[in-house]
């Protein structure tokens, strides 16, 4: 049997379940809206993508998003279900962005929709020979920054534009004698004309190798060096020739060619910021779910990826966030293909106090967790900061609660009375 890609959809439409499915799966492979002379029985066998399975969900009476008028009823009701479609590989063969074309498609704008969402996805084993997957992932991460157990405690560059390439440097100074494990540029702070990338690492990497000299273990700065091709190998090479370990691009922004032909060029980790997330995730009725999303990425090569974080600044839900780092801690591939785990990033509003919650929901402390407002406006500074979040980590694997644990440390019993 051909190998075959399977994608799984929650949809809404006024039309016939068999019908909807139908015309999804004729879309995004040989047919369009009538049947062609050349497009032949033979031709829709091997080619064409296939309705594996339609479960049908609750109806509803209005359309959760924009919809024709459906012609023959005044007052349709509009029925949700789960679809899984398949495609044969020999459509598009192991191409990440033909597979997104494929999936992601002009699917989302048909009339027999007022909802679709993809929500998994499941590749044969040739896309994971096509592509590398990550480079350093979670052992190789751990490896260059020493970290062995515990998650690596971070932080962000903040404000996010504004400081110069000196005043970076300071922070970076404050940030590794307080001991912290990773730091990242903002997504926000690339190569812009107030702080270019390559005036950025030859302020800060003398600070983070000299502290390596020292300890014995060197901090992981993820440059952002996201822009144009050239202009990322170019500053990619700059970081690691200055002994850097680590970029970030922001995945959305340079896309899948972008990423996958980084990382065939990397001999660094490479973070992944999914700035622009919200496009997909933001409409239960609409995009992409992060199961889906995150398998592109990590098969285009990165080795880190945000997933937000508990009680976040944003909109997302503590079980989505949760549901989000589980998938990226899952393999892709079944043995002997790589598994193509990778580490994922909390942040956004964290502090010591979501320690506990984030591993007992999780399970592991394979994840960097990373804190701005909670080191840096620790009331002791930043060290204090910094020592507040392994506290509370400890706490955390140790089944202790917060509270308990702060009784016997200063740092997290101040973190706890300055975050409520």
């Amino acid at each position: 049997m051909s190998e075959r890609i399977h994608a799984t959809y929650l949809i809404e439409t006024p039309y016939p379940l068999e019908r909807a499915a139908e015309v999804m799966a004729g879309e995004q492979s040989s047919g369009t809206f009538t049947r062609l002379a050349n497009e032949t029985d033979e031709l829709r066998a091997n080619h064409g993508a296939s309705v594996e399975r339609i479960e049908p969900l609750e109806c509803v009476e209005t359309p959760s998003l924009p919809v024709r008028p459906t012609r023959g009823s005044d007052m349709p009701r509009y029925q949700r279900a789960r679809v899984t479609l398949s495609w044969p590989i020999a459509n598009l063969g192991p191409s990440l962005p033909n597979l997104l074309s494929t999936l992601a498609g002009n699917l989302f704008e048909l009339k027999e929709f007022s909802a679709l969402k993809l929500l998994d996805l499941t590749l044969p084993d040739s896309f994971a020979a096509a592509y590398p997957g990550p480079q350093f992932g979670i052992a190789g991460t751990r490896e260059l920054t020493g970290i062995e157990r515990r998650p690596l405690i971070g932080t962000i560059i903040k404000p996010s534009v504004g400081l110069t390439p000196a005043q970076t440097a300071e922070v970076v100074e404050q940030l590794v004698a307080g001991g912290i494990d990773f730091i990242k540029d903002d997504e926000l702070q690339a190569n812009g004309p107030h702080n270019p990338l390559k005036a950025r690492v030859d302020a800060v990497m003398p600070i983070i190798n000299a502290h390596a000299e020292r300890t014995g273990r060197k901090v992981m700065y993820a440059f952002n060096i996201t822009g144009d091709i050239d202009e990322m190998r170019d500053h990619h090479d700059y970081v690691a020739a200055a002994g850097g370990s680590c970029v970030m691009v922001a995945v959305n922004s340079v896309g899948l060619a972008g990423v996958a032909h980084l990382r065939k060029h990397c001999r660094l980790a490479l973070h992944g910021h999914r700035a622009g997330w919200g496009m997909f995730s933001r409409s239960p009725h609409l995009g992409m779910s992060f199961v889906a999303y995150q398998k592109l990425w990590r098969l285009a090569g990165v080795d880190h990826i945000h997933v937000n974080g508990l009680a976040n600044k944003f909109s997302e839900a503590d079980a989505s966030v949760i549901a989000s780092a589980r998938a990226c801690l899952s393999p892709m591939f079944a043995p002997p293909a790589p598994g193509c785990e990778v580490m994922p990033v909390f942040s956004s509003g964290q502090t010591a106090r979501q320690a506990v919650e984030t591993y007992q929901a999780l399970g592991s402390t394979d994840l960097i967790f990373c804190a701005g407002g909670g080191i840096m406006a620790h009331p002791g500074g930043i060290a204090s900061g910094v020592r507040s979040l392994r506290q509370a980590w400890d706490a955390a694997v140790q089944g202790e609660s917060l509270e308990v644990h702060a009784a016997e440390h200063r740092e997290l019993a101040e973190a706890l009375e300055t975050f409520r």
